[in-house]
């Protein structure tokens, strides 16, 4: 399951980011790293990209970079 099966308004728990070079390292920056709980809070008027609540703070996201990024529900 990815970051973009995720329903709105639920929250999940990242297990493995499937990306590699700088776009890894940039989602790592944001907070996003593995263990770490993401809500997503809405999307878009046309579903991209999605905000998420990671770590305390709000986040937009692209649906091509948080396709990358394997969740498990909570």
């Amino acid at each position: 399951m990815n970051l973009t099966d995720v329903e709105l308004g639920k929250t999940c728990r990242v297990v493995k980011l499937h990306d590699t070079g700088a776009t890894r390292r940039r989602i790592m920056d944001m907070g996003i790293t593995k263990d770490a709980d993401i809500r997503v809070d809405k999307y878009a008027p046309l579903g991209d990209p999605m905000e998420l609540t990671v770590r305390g703070y709000h986040l937009s996201l692209r649906k091509e970079d948080a396709c990358k990024i394997e969740v498990v529900p909570e």
